[in-house]
């Protein structure tokens, strides 16, 4: 047996308090003896040992009573049938509800979408235990724990309706947690409702051991109930913004937009062909793209004329089986100056890309920084990043994981030697020199999107014609965007924040490779470099659900007048004042990978789990409050020593009168 308030349990020689005051009547009378009562006692005697017995039942019962009275205020637990059977529902049950743009994905052959089926089940699920149970909304666009007044109220759209927010479970279980431990709660359930997108249940994170073993630590004891959604088979397209920056002309200005489609058909599919809507500044236009294959990465000009100041616009895709992922929003203003900035140790071997990454408005090539010079430095105003030295240690990793979680892009190129620091798990091998008639070829490389991608005119990036005589492989677990003939990378990427950060294994130099002639290097890093005016758009673009706490101050209105829009929840163009802001879902969301149950089953570790409509297959599965035991416990010892105490009804005495009227024979 556990308690839930244990701390109670110090008041437990509260019990002896019957048994000194009744020690200190006794010493009150003390006995006299006395010569004409000898015979009283004698006489009663008999009655004498009957009257102690009944004196030292009411000494128990009020004992009793007072112990029963502590312990159902400390509130009591017991496992196995006792528990059930004396607490059969949970004292509360808190709905934990993913609410993440990704679970507006229908259902396969239905029109309903996964969070619209999961709010019903869960509303049938609740109704049973809403008149036993305190009902607890968790969701997670919100993250603040609201009481429900019944189970009805889960249907109420603005508490469960759609949004545009990603989801993260590790923080929705803490909150969980902290919510059951500030309210002292009993027996608790935690009811799960997801589609187990790998992006909202983070497996890698360290905080899922802290959560779960806290949980687990709880007296009362928690199981959880989940209700996946883990079919991902209705055909969808979704697009993302990828690049938005506006560039200055002779003749005027022109905005350069790139989105990125992706869809999940099947291996083999044919082609498809799909309108594109384009809304600029409230006017809107339409195009034609054909998509072949599972990605594209999609670009278009806009003639601006002499345009200027701040403008809003936004691409759409037709309804699919996910409305959430069909638009993407951007806010332009003056000209994106795209800067980038070279940190190198060796800046001879450098030299090839610090002109290839020239800006595109003022022409000139990359600034060059020793990194002892660019710690120095406390800014930068920069979208490219170019590493050539020994990998960063602790203070120079933080800066820039800072810059690319703003939103810029940083490469890293090998050092030449041995490098034994790592980046976010990725580092340098030894490096391999290629035999001297056989060079390492690059085979396979990503054409539809990122640096490598084909041009506007559909035409593929020489990569088959680099001849590399000297390579430094990369270590760790990235994805690779081109490899070679051995299955070795050449360059991989990975998003971190806002931005991304790439590693590529040679170095445009002629000593190593045939990189730097140009054909290559130029279009990806001039591509690096638009990667990253991210960085220069945190005013005006902003992923939905992490609003700064100043902005979320403010009054923002639909740019569009649409109505019933919320900046917190719902993607668009908002504004406030003069200042524009386009907000997007996070890109998290457009990663589809799903986990598998058991993956999630073993996340929770420890937790009993089972699926939500399941019912309770083991009665110790729970423990349950038994506190009603303690109470009908204390009521009945109360009225038991009331009865004892209660004075003994006296005989009726003769009348003396009436025997002395009586008619004498």
């Amino acid at each position: 047996m556990t308690f839930l308030q244990p701390f109670l349990l110090w008041g437990l020689p509260l019990v002896l308090v019957p048994v000194v005051i009744h020690l200190i009547n006794r010493l009150r009378h003390k006995p006299q003896p006395w010569a004409a009562m000898m015979f009283l006692l004698q006489a009663t005697r008999a009655s004498t040992s009957h009257a102690k017995l009944r004196q030292w039942l009411v000494l128990l019962f009020r004992t009793l009573a007072i112990l029963a009275l502590l312990l159902f205020i400390a509130r009591p637990l017991a496992g196995g049938w006792l528990g059930w059977t004396l607490s059969p529902a949970p004292d509360v049950i808190v709905i934990v509800l993913d609410r993440s743009a990704s679970m507006e994905s229908r259902l396969a052959g239905q029109t309903v979408t996964k969070r619209e089926q999961a709010v019903k089940l869960l509303a049938e699920a609740a109704r049973e235990f809403q008149d036993k149970s305190h009902l607890v909304l968790l969701d997670s666009a919100t993250r603040i724990p609201q009481q429900l007044a019944n189970a009805k109220s889960l249907l109420e759209p603005t508490l469960t309706g759609p949004t545009d927010t990603a989801a993260d479970l590790p923080t929705l279980l803490q909150l969980a947690h902290n919510w059951l431990v500030e309210n002292r709660a009993g027996a608790a359930e935690l009811w799960l409702a997801s589609d187990l997108q790998r992006s909202n249940w983070l497996p890698d994170d360290e905080r899922w051991k802290a959560v779960t073993a806290a949980l687990g630590k709880l007296p009362q004891g928690i199981r959880v109930r989940l209700l996946a959604f883990d079919d991902d088979r209705e055909p969808n397209t979704s697009a993302t913004l990828a690049e938005v920056f506006r560039r200055a002309r002779p003749d005027g200005a022109e905005l350069n937009l790139a989105l990125d489609l992706a869809r999940n058909a099947p291996v083999g599919s044919s082609p498809a062909r799909f309108p594109l809507a384009l809304t600029l500044n409230g006017v809107k236009s339409q195009t034609e793209l054909d998509m072949d294959g599972a990605a594209l990465r999609w670009r278009h000009k806009v003639d601006l004329g002499a345009a200027k100041g701040l403008g809003w616009g936004a691409l759409e895709l037709p309804v699919d089986a996910n409305a959430r992922d069909n638009a993407a929003y951007f806010v332009f203003g003056s000209d994106s100056a795209l800067r980038a900035t070279v940190v190198s140790d060796q800046p001879a071997l450098i030299r090839n890309a610090q002109l290839a990454a020239l800006s595109p408005a003022t022409r000139q090539p990359a600034e060059v920084l020793t990194p002892a010079a660019f710690a120095e430095r406390t800014g930068s105003d920069a979208t490219l990043l170019i590493w050539h030295a020994p990998l960063p240690d602790a203070a120079g990793e933080k800066r820039l994981r800072g810059f690319i979680e703003e939103g810029g892009a940083v490469l890293f190129l090998p050092p030449g030697r041995p490098d034994t620091g790592k980046f976010l798990g990725l580092g340098w091998a030894d490096a391999q020199p290629a035999s001297a008639d056989k060079p390492f070829k690059v085979v396979k490389w990503e054409q539809q999107e990122g640096p490598l991608a084909k041009t506007d005119e559909g035409l593929s990036l020489p990569l088959a014609d680099l001849d590399i005589a000297r390579r430094q492989p990369i270590t760790g677990e990235p994805t690779a965007l081109a490899t070679f003939a051995d299955g070795s990378p050449l360059l991989t990427r990975r998003a971190l924040g806002k931005g991304q950060f790439f590693f590529c294994a040679t170095v445009p130099h002629d000593d190593w490779s045939t990189l730097g002639d140009g054909p290559v290097l130029v279009p990806m890093l001039q591509r690096l470099l638009q990667t990253g005016a991210r960085r220069l758009n945190q005013e005006t673009m902003v992923a939905c659900g992490e609003l700064s706490a100043l902005d979320r101050a403010k009054q923002w209105l639909p740019a569009d007048g649409s109505l019933g829009k919320n900046i917190a929840l719902n993607a668009g163009i908002y504004r406030s004042g003069e200042r524009l802001l386009a907000v997007n879902r996070p890109s998290a969301e457009d990663d589809r990978t799903l986990l598998e149950p058991a993956a999630a089953k073993r996340l929770l570790g420890t937790l009993p789990l089972q699926l939500l409509q399941e019912r309770t297959a083991r009665s110790d599965a729970l423990q349950g409050e038994i506190w009603r035991l303690f109470l009908i416990g204390m009521l009945a010892f109360l009225f038991l020593e009331a009865w004892l105490v209660l004075p003994n009804k006296k005989p009726a005495a003769a009348d003396p009168l009436g025997a002395a009227a009586s008619p004498q024979g």
